[in-house]
């Protein structure tokens, strides 16, 4: 089924649940969040922020469903609300595509293949999460030592809007399965993204609080932080956000994940498959209008396969299909917003001002829209954007290097570790060079991509804890030891 920008919208007006809160032709006040459609930059509707007695009111809400409801169901019961949310995404799979689309600007084939693996991620955690918080016996002098994984109260989820369902279920799914209520404070430009999955939790759970969308100000997060049911913190995001919100985490004593920003190497050598390095770069780097943490970056070429690797990846970069995001045939569409196009622009042009070179030409393509052709800059030295920062959008940064030690040098020497990848044939060989790589996350062969069953999380910058798998799990409980004499 595809659908053209009008008949995008059409399609959303017709939803009962986005009737009473689409309006046009409105002022957006600094207090509101807002859909504004990336393709076209029209405003669709707008949301007002919570005042302080409306938070309070939520705050209040997870208090009490936390303490009378949802910390005593079991496991057991919570993997079945699991399981049925992941069957509530894959059967609407439609209309929540169309609507990360419309809020956001990513290509409708890659809106849903987000869902599907948020439903993926349901079933996942679903299936395992008893296992992965069943009590470990631990054999001591004592009769009887063992430990308890017990859930800690309400989870403060701050996500971005690149990824505005995955990123919410990544956090949400684990921490919910271990018995936490969840507060999402979701990006501004995505609020229908965000009220709708509390939309789609309190109507699978039956009642409202155990899943709450507050559409609070970067000022209010503080006093969320600081309630007592909040006992935890986790945040996708830049390091910026990252370093403010885990100061306040700090000063409250709250338990914190961070999933910060990445410049993630993909190291070619000169033994890889250099055709098949060239397309998965170019998929990972433009993936979202490269618009993802953990998009290959920086591309570290072993000099002998330069040339070659280079004409590859410009032959792949000149069949994307650069368009409206609701056309099935579109790979490459519009940025997020105008600001974040115009960060990059200027990031791109400070770096070729002071040395870089430009492979590939593209940027801005007009003034008022958001879309920005893909680019191939090398000759890049420290103090030049495109090496030093992440360039969160459609542009390669590309480094050639004489031998291993290098490549492992130059991949290391970032502020961020998130994740990395490398390609070569001897597998033993790459294998070495991951072991030597600074990052949460390194692949051989492949892109990097979050996965349910791996632990997921950077060093560094990038932030630290972990998402996902047992270890993310485990991140927002209770880890209480019971010994008997």
């Amino acid at each position: 089924m595809s659908f053209n920008s009008a008949q995008l919208l059409s399609f959303l007006m017709n939803v009962p649940r986005f009737q009473s809160v689409a309006h046009f032709c409105i002022q957006i006040t600094p207090s509101m969040f807002a859909t504004i459609n990336p393709f076209n930059n029209q405003l669709l509707a707008s949301f007002p922020s919570l005042n302080e007695p409306q938070l309070s009111e939520q705050l209040l809400l997870a208090q009490s469903t936390y303490s009378n409801y949802w910390r005593n169901t079991s496991i057991e019961e919570r993997a079945v609300f699991t399981k049925q949310i992941g069957e509530n995404l894959r059967a609407n799979l439609q209309e929540y595509a169309a609507l990360i689309t419309l809020e956001m600007g990513k290509p409708i084939t890659q809106s849903r293949a987000e869902i599907e693996k948020c439903a993926w991620t349901c079933d996942y955690f679903s299936d395992n999460s008893a296992a992965f918080l069943r009590d470990k016996v631990i054999e001591t002098e004592y009769q009887k030592s063992y430990v308890r994984y017990e859930p800690l109260g309400a989870i403060l989820g701050i996500m971005p809007w690149n990824f505005p369902f995955w990123q919410a279920i990544r956090f949400a799914i684990p921490a919910f399965c271990a018995g936490n209520v969840i507060l999402l404070k979701h990006a501004p430009n995505v609020p229908q993204c965000a009220l709708m999955l509390e939309k789609i939790f309190a109507g699978v759970i039956g009642k409202s609080g155990v899943f709450q969308t507050l559409l609070i100000e970067v000022e209010q997060v503080e006093t969320v932080i600081a309630h007592p049911i909040v006992r935890g913190v986790s945040l996708t995001g830049s390091d910026r956000a990252g370093a403010s919100v885990a100061a306040l985490a700090g000063k409250h004593l709250k338990r914190c994940v961070m999933e910060l920003g990445g410049s993630d190497p993909f190291i070619v050598l000169e033994d890889a498959n250099v055709e098949e390095a060239a397309k998965i770069g170019v998929q990972s780097r433009m993936n979202n209008a490269g618009q993802t943490c953990i998009a290959a970056k920086r591309f570290i070429v072993h000099e002998s396969v330069a040339p070659k690797f280079i004409s590859a990846i410009k032959e792949n970069v000149s069949q994307l299909k650069i368009g409206d995001p609701t056309e099935e045939d579109t790979t490459l569409s519009t940025m997020a917003r105008l600001d974040l196009r115009d960060q990059l622009h200027k990031q791109v042009q400070e770096s070729i001002a002071k040395g870089a070179t430009v492979l590939h030409d593209g940027g801005i393509t007009g003034e008022k829209n958001n879309f920005f052709e893909p680019m191939i800059l090398t000759n890049l030295q420290p103090g030049m954007p495109a090496y030093d920062q992440e360039l969160f959008g459609p542009v390669i940064s590309l480094f050639t290097v004489k031998n291993d030690a290098e490549a492992i040098a130059l991949a290391n020497n970032t502020q961020f570790g998130l994740g990395a990848a490398v390609w070569s044939e001897n597998l033993e060989r790459a294998q070495n060079i991951a072991n030597q790589l600074e990052a949460g996350f390194v692949v051989i062969n492949d892109f990097v991509k979050s996965d349910p069953r791996l632990p997921f999380g950077g060093m560094k910058r990038s932030g630290y804890g972990r998402e996902l798998a047992a270890e993310g799990i485990k991140e927002f409980v209770n880890i209480k030891t019971i010994v008997i004499k």
